[in-house]
Protein backbone atom coordinates (compact mmCIF):
# COMPACT_ATOMS: atom_id res chain seq x y z
CA UNK A 1 0.00 0.00 0.00
CA UNK A 2 1.49 3.38 -0.71
CA UNK A 3 1.98 6.76 1.60
CA UNK A 4 -0.96 8.40 -0.47
CA UNK A 5 -3.46 5.48 0.41
CA UNK A 6 -3.09 5.98 4.22
CA UNK A 7 -4.03 9.71 4.10
CA UNK A 8 -6.97 10.85 6.04
CA UNK A 9 -9.45 13.19 4.11
CA UNK A 10 -7.24 15.81 6.00
CA UNK A 11 -4.15 14.69 4.21
CA UNK A 12 -2.71 13.55 7.59
CA UNK A 13 -1.26 10.02 8.19
CA UNK A 14 -4.35 7.68 8.90
CA UNK A 15 -4.21 4.45 11.03
CA UNK A 16 -3.13 1.49 8.89
CA UNK A 17 -5.76 -1.07 8.55
CA UNK A 18 -6.37 -3.93 10.66
CA UNK A 19 -6.13 -7.06 9.42
CA UNK A 20 -9.26 -9.48 10.26
CA UNK A 21 -7.92 -12.47 12.33
CA UNK A 22 -7.97 -15.89 10.73
CA UNK A 23 -10.93 -17.74 11.77
CA UNK A 24 -11.98 -21.39 11.52
CA UNK A 25 -15.54 -22.94 11.70
CA UNK A 26 -16.70 -26.59 11.55
CA UNK A 27 -19.14 -28.52 10.11
CA UNK A 28 -20.54 -31.58 11.18
CA UNK A 29 -23.40 -32.92 9.09
CA UNK A 30 -24.97 -35.27 11.95
CA UNK A 31 -28.78 -35.86 9.98
CA UNK A 32 -27.68 -39.48 8.93
CA UNK A 33 -29.70 -42.51 10.55
CA UNK A 34 -26.41 -44.85 10.17
CA UNK A 35 -28.78 -47.83 9.81
CA UNK A 36 -25.71 -50.41 8.98
CA UNK A 37 -25.10 -50.27 12.70
CA UNK A 38 -28.50 -51.80 13.32
CA UNK A 39 -31.89 -50.19 14.71
CA UNK A 40 -32.27 -48.07 17.37
CA UNK A 41 -30.43 -44.31 17.97
CA UNK A 42 -29.24 -42.39 14.79
CA UNK A 43 -25.50 -43.05 14.02
CA UNK A 44 -24.50 -39.70 15.63
CA UNK A 45 -26.30 -40.86 18.98
CA UNK A 46 -25.22 -44.08 20.00
CA UNK A 47 -23.18 -44.26 22.69
CA UNK A 48 -19.21 -44.70 22.62
CA UNK A 49 -17.94 -44.91 26.03
CA UNK A 50 -20.65 -43.60 27.63
CA UNK A 51 -20.94 -40.12 25.55
CA UNK A 52 -22.93 -39.71 22.05
CA UNK A 53 -20.71 -40.20 19.45
CA UNK A 54 -21.43 -36.82 18.04
CA UNK A 55 -20.24 -35.48 21.22
CA UNK A 56 -16.53 -36.83 20.43
CA UNK A 57 -16.97 -35.58 16.85
CA UNK A 58 -17.85 -32.07 18.54
CA UNK A 59 -14.86 -31.86 21.29
CA UNK A 60 -12.45 -33.21 18.62
CA UNK A 61 -13.20 -30.34 16.41
CA UNK A 62 -12.84 -27.92 19.46
CA UNK A 63 -9.70 -29.53 20.60
CA UNK A 64 -8.05 -27.12 18.00
CA UNK A 65 -7.29 -23.89 19.10
CA UNK A 66 -7.87 -22.77 15.87
CA UNK A 67 -11.67 -23.39 15.81
CA UNK A 68 -13.91 -21.09 16.99
CA UNK A 69 -17.28 -22.65 15.51
CA UNK A 70 -18.69 -25.74 15.31
CA UNK A 71 -22.02 -26.07 13.33
CA UNK A 72 -23.70 -29.41 14.28
CA UNK A 73 -26.42 -30.28 11.79
CA UNK A 74 -29.12 -32.48 13.27
CA UNK A 75 -31.54 -34.44 11.83
CA UNK A 76 -34.71 -32.37 10.68
CA UNK A 77 -36.84 -33.33 13.44
CA UNK A 78 -34.21 -33.89 15.98
CA UNK A 79 -32.81 -30.24 16.01
CA UNK A 80 -34.33 -29.56 19.76
CA UNK A 81 -33.26 -32.81 21.21
CA UNK A 82 -29.51 -32.59 19.84
CA UNK A 83 -29.30 -29.08 21.10
CA UNK A 84 -30.18 -30.15 24.80
CA UNK A 85 -27.71 -32.98 24.14
CA UNK A 86 -24.85 -30.86 23.37
CA UNK A 87 -26.01 -27.92 26.31
CA UNK A 88 -25.30 -31.33 28.59
CA UNK A 89 -21.54 -31.47 26.99
CA UNK A 90 -20.59 -27.70 27.23
CA UNK A 91 -17.47 -27.00 25.10
CA UNK A 92 -14.28 -25.31 26.10
CA UNK A 93 -14.02 -21.72 26.47
CA UNK A 94 -13.31 -19.92 22.97
CA UNK A 95 -15.38 -22.08 20.94
CA UNK A 96 -18.79 -21.26 19.83
CA UNK A 97 -21.85 -23.75 19.22
CA UNK A 98 -24.71 -23.57 16.35
CA UNK A 99 -27.03 -26.25 15.91
CA UNK A 100 -29.64 -26.38 12.44
CA UNK A 101 -31.72 -28.75 11.27
CA UNK A 102 -30.40 -31.01 8.09
CA UNK A 103 -31.96 -32.00 4.66
CA UNK A 104 -32.76 -35.30 3.13
CA UNK A 105 -28.72 -35.92 1.80
CA UNK A 106 -25.63 -34.96 3.33
CA UNK A 107 -24.74 -32.38 0.47
CA UNK A 108 -28.13 -30.13 1.76
CA UNK A 109 -27.21 -30.64 5.21
CA UNK A 110 -23.31 -29.32 4.48
CA UNK A 111 -24.96 -26.27 2.36
CA UNK A 112 -27.24 -25.50 5.35
CA UNK A 113 -24.66 -25.47 7.67
CA UNK A 114 -22.81 -23.04 5.23
CA UNK A 115 -25.59 -20.79 4.98
CA UNK A 116 -25.64 -19.99 8.41
CA UNK A 117 -21.65 -18.97 8.70
CA UNK A 118 -21.50 -15.13 9.15
CA UNK A 119 -20.07 -13.46 5.80
CA UNK A 120 -16.08 -12.19 5.60
CA UNK A 121 -15.93 -14.11 9.51
CA UNK A 122 -14.76 -17.51 8.20
CA UNK A 123 -11.97 -18.05 5.77
CA UNK A 124 -11.49 -21.68 6.18
CA UNK A 125 -14.45 -24.77 6.82
CA UNK A 126 -13.76 -27.57 8.17
CA UNK A 127 -16.22 -30.81 7.52
CA UNK A 128 -16.28 -33.90 9.38
CA UNK A 129 -18.27 -36.45 9.70
CA UNK A 130 -20.36 -37.25 13.30
CA UNK A 131 -19.07 -40.72 12.81
CA UNK A 132 -15.29 -40.24 12.96
CA UNK A 133 -15.21 -39.48 16.89
CA UNK A 134 -11.75 -40.10 17.08
CA UNK A 135 -9.71 -38.21 15.15
CA UNK A 136 -6.51 -36.25 16.60
CA UNK A 137 -6.36 -32.73 17.21
CA UNK A 138 -2.85 -33.35 15.29
CA UNK A 139 -5.10 -33.88 12.03
CA UNK A 140 -7.26 -31.25 12.59
CA UNK A 141 -4.36 -29.23 12.87
CA UNK A 142 -2.53 -30.11 9.80
CA UNK A 143 -5.55 -30.18 7.33
CA UNK A 144 -6.13 -26.49 8.99
CA UNK A 145 -2.59 -25.55 8.78
CA UNK A 146 -2.97 -26.61 4.64
CA UNK A 147 -5.65 -24.36 4.12
CA UNK A 148 -3.65 -21.68 5.51
CA UNK A 149 -0.54 -22.57 3.26
CA UNK A 150 -2.80 -21.59 0.36
CA UNK A 151 -4.59 -24.99 -0.86
CA UNK A 152 -8.45 -24.70 -1.93
CA UNK A 153 -9.09 -28.35 -0.30
CA UNK A 154 -7.34 -30.67 1.70
CA UNK A 155 -8.07 -34.00 2.91
CA UNK A 156 -6.70 -36.55 5.56
CA UNK A 157 -5.52 -39.30 3.85
CA UNK A 158 -4.14 -42.88 4.31
CA UNK A 159 -1.76 -45.16 2.23
CA UNK A 160 -3.75 -48.64 1.84
CA UNK A 161 -2.91 -51.48 3.29
CA UNK A 162 -5.13 -54.08 1.00
CA UNK A 163 -4.98 -54.39 -2.57
CA UNK A 164 -7.64 -53.61 -4.41
CA UNK A 165 -9.52 -54.69 -7.31
CA UNK A 166 -12.03 -52.94 -9.73
CA UNK A 167 -15.06 -55.34 -10.88
CA UNK A 168 -17.93 -55.65 -12.72
CA UNK A 169 -20.37 -55.12 -10.22
CA UNK A 170 -23.68 -57.45 -10.47
CA UNK A 171 -26.93 -56.89 -10.10
CA UNK A 172 -27.67 -59.45 -7.54
CA UNK A 173 -26.06 -59.06 -4.13
CA UNK A 174 -23.88 -62.24 -2.91
CA UNK A 175 -23.28 -62.79 -6.82
CA UNK A 176 -19.72 -63.61 -8.10
CA UNK A 177 -18.32 -60.21 -9.86
CA UNK A 178 -15.35 -60.56 -12.52
CA UNK A 179 -12.29 -58.47 -11.35
CA UNK A 180 -11.46 -55.88 -14.46
CA UNK A 181 -8.33 -54.24 -13.07
CA UNK A 182 -5.84 -54.23 -10.40
CA UNK A 183 -5.10 -50.18 -9.69
CA UNK A 184 -1.69 -49.77 -8.45
CA UNK A 185 -2.18 -49.43 -4.46
CA UNK A 186 0.89 -47.17 -3.86
CA UNK A 187 -1.65 -44.56 -6.02
CA UNK A 188 -4.11 -44.56 -3.89
CA UNK A 189 -5.14 -43.31 -0.76
CA UNK A 190 -8.13 -43.69 1.94
CA UNK A 191 -9.60 -40.34 2.62
CA UNK A 192 -10.80 -39.48 6.20
CA UNK A 193 -12.37 -36.10 7.81
CA UNK A 194 -11.96 -33.65 8.30
CA UNK A 195 -11.91 -32.34 5.06
CA UNK A 196 -10.28 -28.48 5.04
CA UNK A 197 -11.69 -25.83 2.38
CA UNK A 198 -11.34 -22.31 1.65
CA UNK A 199 -14.19 -20.74 2.97
CA UNK A 200 -15.65 -19.19 -0.40
CA UNK A 201 -14.45 -22.68 -2.21
CA UNK A 202 -16.48 -24.62 -0.25
CA UNK A 203 -19.66 -22.53 -0.98
CA UNK A 204 -18.76 -21.94 -4.33
CA UNK A 205 -18.65 -25.91 -5.14
CA UNK A 206 -22.24 -25.86 -3.12
CA UNK A 207 -23.91 -23.47 -5.32
CA UNK A 208 -22.87 -24.70 -8.49
CA UNK A 209 -21.85 -28.32 -8.32
CA UNK A 210 -25.20 -30.49 -9.19
CA UNK A 211 -25.48 -34.40 -8.59
CA UNK A 212 -24.12 -36.25 -5.60
CA UNK A 213 -20.76 -36.55 -4.46
CA UNK A 214 -19.31 -38.94 -2.09
CA UNK A 215 -17.81 -35.97 -0.48
CA UNK A 216 -17.08 -32.16 -0.26
CA UNK A 217 -13.58 -32.71 -1.74
CA UNK A 218 -14.99 -34.31 -5.16
CA UNK A 219 -17.64 -30.74 -5.28
CA UNK A 220 -14.09 -28.98 -5.33
CA UNK A 221 -12.38 -31.70 -8.01
CA UNK A 222 -15.41 -30.55 -10.22
CA UNK A 223 -14.61 -27.10 -10.35
CA UNK A 224 -10.99 -27.62 -11.57
CA UNK A 225 -9.56 -26.78 -8.51
CA UNK A 226 -6.68 -28.85 -7.13
CA UNK A 227 -7.43 -31.13 -3.84
CA UNK A 228 -4.43 -31.85 -1.52
CA UNK A 229 -3.34 -34.84 0.90
CA UNK A 230 -1.89 -34.48 4.21
CA UNK A 231 -1.24 -37.40 6.43
CA UNK A 232 -4.47 -38.90 8.41
CA UNK A 233 -4.53 -41.24 10.89
CA UNK A 234 -5.68 -44.67 11.69
CA UNK A 235 -7.76 -43.72 14.74
CA UNK A 236 -10.01 -41.44 12.12
CA UNK A 237 -12.05 -44.31 11.11
CA UNK A 238 -15.44 -44.16 10.13
CA UNK A 239 -17.41 -46.08 12.95
CA UNK A 240 -19.87 -47.25 10.46
CA UNK A 241 -20.62 -51.13 11.51
CA UNK A 242 -20.88 -53.01 14.60
CA UNK A 243 -17.39 -53.92 14.81
CA UNK A 244 -16.36 -50.28 14.11
CA UNK A 245 -18.08 -49.49 17.24
CA UNK A 246 -15.80 -52.24 19.38
CA UNK A 247 -13.05 -51.12 17.94
CA UNK A 248 -13.89 -47.29 19.18
CA UNK A 249 -14.65 -48.02 22.47
CA UNK A 250 -10.89 -49.78 22.73
CA UNK A 251 -9.08 -47.09 21.58
CA UNK A 252 -10.95 -44.99 23.94
CA UNK A 253 -10.34 -47.19 26.61
CA UNK A 254 -6.79 -46.77 25.72
CA UNK A 255 -6.71 -42.94 25.51
CA UNK A 256 -8.34 -42.93 29.21
CA UNK A 257 -5.73 -45.43 30.72
CA UNK A 258 -2.85 -43.88 28.90
CA UNK A 259 -3.42 -40.24 28.24
CA UNK A 260 -6.27 -39.62 30.85
CA UNK A 261 -8.51 -39.12 27.83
Amino acid sequence: MSDESRLSPTGAPGPAETPVPARTAAVIPAAGRGVRLGPGAPKALRALGGTPMLIHAVRAMAASRAVSLVVVVAPPDGATEVKGLLDAHPLPEGTDLLVVPGGETRQESVRRGLEVLPPGVYDVVLVHDAARPLVPVETVDAVIEAVRRGAPAVVPALPLADTVKQVEPAGVPGTPEPVVATPERSLLRAVQTPQGFDHDTLVRAHTTVTGEVTDDASMVERLGLSVVVVPGHEEAFKVTRPLDLVLAEAVLARRRHTDGF
